[in-house]
């Protein structure tokens, strides 16, 4: 294989669900603001990208077809909320409704971070982030952020993933479970198309 070439996918996929609940992400209260638009979302795919402690840097995946994937795009910043574990209302606020067609934030407590970021108050933390750079990886982009601004503004640990599944009433969790299951056919079918594409040969120029 050349480096131009693209890796071979295994043709029947691993049952890998067993080996990725051994971990428990925390959940994220994703916002970004470009012009007079402001969105916001929940999600998983964001982590710390540097251990030195004066450059810090994330990384966060965003799914394209979310408003806030757009603002985000368009003025390349955002900023990482993280919530207390009683705070499941945020998630079926920002995780179950669309940005596209109604104002997520309308009836609460909101301000500015110094990035010029919605920031939500009563919050476990939050850390304004400015995009250094951006990798396609075909049912979303993965931002690689510096850290500006950030607080802690209490004692406690964040919600994660086995917090919310365990305290989820079962109406949302149903809405959940629906929800996640939607996007994946809509990632599943950007991933196949983004694979064929990248073992396309190069045209000749």
């Amino acid at each position: 294989m050349t480096d131009n070439q693209a890796p071979q996918v295994p043709a029947t996929p691993s049952h890998s669900s067993a080996l990725f609940e051994l971990t428990d992400p925390e959940l994220w209260l994703v916002t970004a603001r470009h012009g007079s638009a402001r969105g916001g979302l929940i999600a998983t795919f964001a982590c710390r990208a540097s251990i030195v402690e004066t450059l810090p840097r994330v990384l966060l995946g965003l799914c394209k077809q979310h408003h806030t994937w757009q603002l985000v795009q368009a003025s390349g910043r955002f900023t990482l909320h993280l919530l207390y574990p009683e705070q499941l209302d945020l998630v079926w606020r920002f995780g179950l409704r669309s940005g596209h067609t109604e104002d997520k934030f309308r009836g609460l407590e909101v301000s500015n971070t110094p990035g010029g970021n919605p920031l939500l108050a009563f919050t476990l933390a939050w850390a304004d982030c400015y995009v250094e750079d951006r990798m396609d990886t075909g049912d979303r982009t993965v931002y690689l952020a510096a850290v500006g601004d950030s607080a802690v503004l209490g004692p406690g640990r964040p919600l994660t993933i086995s917090r919310l599944q365990a305290h989820a009433p079962p109406a949302q969790r149903k809405l959940l479970d629906d929800r996640y299951a939607r996007d994946g056919v809509t990632d599943s079918q950007a991933i196949l198309n983004w694979r064929s594409r990248r073992q396309q040969p190069a045209s000749n120029q």
